[in-house]
């Protein structure tokens, strides 16, 4: 059974970094596309950036420029690096995955994810 665990989260200042992590166990694919999220409570699930198995990369415009995805393809598990946080950058990040990949379209499109996390809460403060 596949499984993502994400870890990393916690409480920072504005303009600081955090690294998120999400391990995936169960299963090891060839063919993936893979990406964070993030919602705040009573708010729509945002795609945050992504990465596939042709190493490929993806931000949404909120994000360029200060995050920056990335693969460990040997320990299984994906980065996501937060820099100059800014306060609407507090939000839960979900790491999601598409095993295989399935769908060459847009990133931001929920459905394609099969695998998804439980959540790792950030909290950026002034």
């Amino acid at each position: 059974q596949v499984q993502l665990v994400e870890s990393g989260g916690g409480s920072v200042q504005a303009g600081g970094s955090l690294r998120l992590s999400c391990t995936v166990s169960g299963y090891r694919y060839n063919s993936y596309r893979m990406g964070w999220f993030r919602q705040a409570p009573g708010a729509e699930r945002e795609w945050v950036a992504g990465i596939d198995s042709d190493e490929n990369t993806n931000y949404s415009d909120s994000v360029k420029g200060r995050f920056t995805i990335s693969k460990d393809n040997a320990k299984n598990t994906l980065h996501l690096q937060m820099n100059s946080l800014k306060l609407e950058d507090t939000d839960m990040y979900y790491c999601a995955a598409s095993f295989p990949r399935r769908y060459l379209g847009s990133w931001a499109v929920p459905w394609q994810y099969n695998y998804w996390g439980h959540g790792t809460q950030v909290t950026v403060s002034s």
